[in-house]
């Protein structure tokens, strides 16, 4: 049930993508070794006859986990009734990881106080179509959970 709600929870993400992507998507990383090691250490201390209440209980309590983020990031975007903010930016590189779930990002510079740049998901035209030194325009909402994401990337 955990590795199903993973597995959708990255899908999911890129329906309204948070602008905070990256930590999010390690966040259910880090979680997801972490409840498959407990998996493991129950499973083992369970053949030897010790006790796994407390384990179990914690594992248990772990599995929707995925399921809620996914919900609470889709909910974010979803019902967001506010206009989108727009920001313009430059860009300053592109990032494309190839896989199953193609993700295409576009690395700009950053509107927010302390940040240097931020890193956009944006669909495949997009990223063909930018270049870095390109001026940009993002429209940015702060949703209704306060996940702010994006709405849209395009030229000014």
């Amino acid at each position: 049930m955990f590795l199903v709600g993973a597995i959708i929870f990255v899908p999911a993400s890129q329906v309204f993508p948070p602008l905070e992507e990256d930590g999010i998507l390690i966040f259910v990383g880090v979680l997801f070794f972490l409840v498959l090691g407990l998996g493991l250490w129950m499973v083992k201390r369970a053949s030897v006859g010790r006790e796994i209440e407390i384990i179990k209980r914690v594992y248990f309590g772990l599995l929707p986990v995925p399921w809620i983020l996914a919900a609470l990031l889709f909910v974010n975007g979803k019902f967001d009734a506010d206009p989108p903010r727009r920001e313009t930016v430059s860009v300053v590189g592109k990032f494309s990881m190839p896989g199953l779930l193609r993700m295409e990002r576009l690395v700009v510079t950053s509107w927010r106080e302390g940040r240097a740049i931020e890193r956009l998901q944006v669909s495949r035209d997009d990223y063909t179509r930018f270049r870095p030194g390109d001026s940009v325009v993002v429209e940015v909402e702060n949703g209704v959970v306060g996940i702010p994401w994006v709405y849209a990337v395009y030229r000014p």
